[in-house]
């Protein structure tokens, strides 16, 4: 018992009961060479102050109070120790206080509203209580000691193999660019184990998410394992959405952790304390890493990591000031064994979006389009891309996967993703058009050519024996036949001309049809006006061409 009661004096580092019953030994003579008193000195103040550590007064005070109290050696049975300070110490009567105590539990509920100051709660603590309210410095003294005694530190256990805290530096290292001399300043990410508190530490560039992401990958390396779970800050390539309940991940992080078989549990937003390990370690890190490599001039970030590497080596191996071993051997010994093994394979960055599909059944990504299946039209689908591949997913399972392709404006599509027309028509080509017409009869094979042959682009002329498909659908092949045979006849061999002369059924009067390939010459008519094939014949030297007689136009 340290404190001070009573009177104001210090009570014994044992206790009440233990100061009397040294003291009685001490009166005794049966017990004077065990105390070391001499037989003549046995009530000797001063023996008895060396024996209990206090001062000779503080002795003499505690005899006369217990003298004043009736109390001997040993105590009555009744008499405990709270019993036992009442006698010593008896209540002195209330001191009437000066000045008015505040409700600080209030003041402290109301400072949580919002625009409520220290300053306006003051003035009106001295309007309700004139005369007797303090000072604002005093005010805001006793104020601020009742809020440090709300707060409370939990100490946390760590379990080996569990959790990974994991921050960043508030400190930077400058690197030299050798070739322009800019300096680029390189932050320092840092994880630390909580059980044995091993420590890892790097350089990247930024702490956005490829090098947040890069920097776990190369860190579960260099422990060998995985923790059961990751405790991180609550940045932004981290943490999507920082809620002290029900925080979210971002989809990329997520997904490093499904990879590695963890789990996600970021410290609570404005709390510290929830990862003091790693706050810790950052600050060791910035002392006996950082401040080791003041006076040094990195011209890359990989030779900065290299002088990390080996100063890790020797912060790991320190001995603990009050523990047996050290960083490493506790790691070895507890940390390891209880860690996840690592996968097969490293995780591959890779980044997450959402995306609708089009009407035309692909998604962009990057400025190329890939294919899903076509029943997922005006459907919001998550797009996972990495370096090498694009999956695509929806309702959380994997509808497409595609290679990776930087050609921008241009289409990946898989066949299977089309519709079964699309399917079709994409499987037409000129050689198959043309087996196909060639089945039905030659006029139509002749007709398909002209298409192919007499189109600006050949996939005008797909399309238009692509109708010529559905004519014999229609009409039946014979009578297709007989059409295009017409047609050519006619030499007008289109789509719309042989769906006229279906539709007329002018293909089933084969007298209609002429004797040959070629058109039947037609006789000349017969008009004033038409001056006829002879008119345009070559004349002789002599005669005046004859239309050089005609005379001149009016236009």
């Amino acid at each position: 018992m340290n404190t001070r009661v009573g009177a104001g004096f210090p009570l014994p580092r044992g206790t009440l009961s233990d100061f009397l019953e040294k003291w009685d030994a001490c009166q005794s003579e049966s017990h004077a060479q065990d105390y070391r008193c001499p037989t003549s000195q046995v009530r000797s103040h001063e023996r008895i102050a060396a024996t209990t550590k206090l001062s000779k007064g503080a002795v003499t005070k505690y005899v006369q109070r217990a003298r004043d109290a009736g109390l001997g050696w040993p105590l009555p049975p009744q008499v405990d120790e709270a019993r036992l300070e009442a006698l010593l110490f008896p209540h002195a009567a209330p001191v009437v206080e000066r000045y008015a105590a505040p409700d600080f539990a209030l003041l402290h509920q109301e400072l949580k509203r919002k625009g409520v100051t220290l300053q306006l709660l003051w003035e009106e603590y001295t309007t309700a209580h004139a005369g007797q309210a303090y000072r604002y410095s005093q005010f805001c003294l006793l104020y601020h000691r009742f809020a440090q005694s709300l707060k409370r530190s939990m100490r946390q256990i760590h379990r080996a193999g569990d959790k990974l805290f994991i921050d960043y530096s508030g400190h930077t290292v400058p690197i030299i660019n050798p070739v322009t001399g800019e300096i680029r300043r390189a932050e320092i990410f840092v994880a630390v184990l909580g059980a044995s508190s091993y420590t890892y530490a790097e350089a990247t560039w930024t702490q956005q998410l490829p090098d947040w992401i890069a920097a776990h990958v190369r860190c579960f390396d260099f422990l060998g394992g995985v923790p059961a779970l990751l405790v991180p800050d609550n940045l932004k390539s981290a943490i999507k959405l920082a809620c002290r309940y029900e925080p979210e991940a971002t989809s990329t992080y997520e997904d490093l952790a499904r990879h590695y078989a963890t789990a996600i549990l970021p410290a609570r937003p404005f709390r510290p304390r929830d990862k003091a390990a790693v706050e810790a370690s950052v600050l060791l890190v910035q002392r006996w890493i950082l401040a080791r490599l003041r006076h040094r001039q990195f011209f890359s970030l990989e030779e900065l990591n290299a002088a990390i590497r080996d100063l890790l080596v020797v912060l790991n191996s320190r001995p603990f000031q009050k523990l047996d071993g050290c960083r490493r051997s506790v790691f070895e010994t507890i940390d390891r064994p209880a860690m996840k093994p690592l996968p097969v394979t490293r995780y591959e960055f890779a980044e997450w979006k959402k995306a609708i599909v089009g009407i035309d059944y692909h998604v962009d990504v990057t400025g190329h389009y890939y294919s899903v299946p076509h029943s997922l039209v005006r459907q919001t689908i998550e797009v996972r891309f990495s370096a090498t591949t694009v999956e695509c997913l929806f309702k959380g399972k994997r509808v497409a996967a595609h290679a990776r392709s930087n050609q921008r404006g241009r289409h990946t599509t898989l066949p299977e993703h089309m519709p079964e027309s699309h399917r079709k028509h994409l499987q037409w080509t000129p050689g198959r058009l043309l087996n196909w017409a060639l089945a039905i009869g030659p006029a139509t094979r002749d007709v398909v050519k002209w298409q192919l042959e007499n189109r600006p682009h050949p996939e005008q002329g797909y399309r238009a024996c692509l109708g010529l498909l559905n004519l014999a659908k229609q009409f039946g092949e014979p009578r297709l036949e007989a059409a295009c045979h017409r047609a050519l006849a006619i030499g007008s061999p289109t789509r719309k001309s042989i769906k006229s002369i279906l539709e007329a059924k002018l293909d089933a009067h084969p007298d209609l049809l002429p004797a040959t390939d070629h058109p039947r010459a037609t006789p000349p008519l017969q008009h004033g006006n038409v001056r006829g094939a002879d008119y345009f014949r070559s004349t002789s030297p002599g005669d005046v061409e004859p239309c050089s007689s005609n005379p001149p136009s009016i236009h």
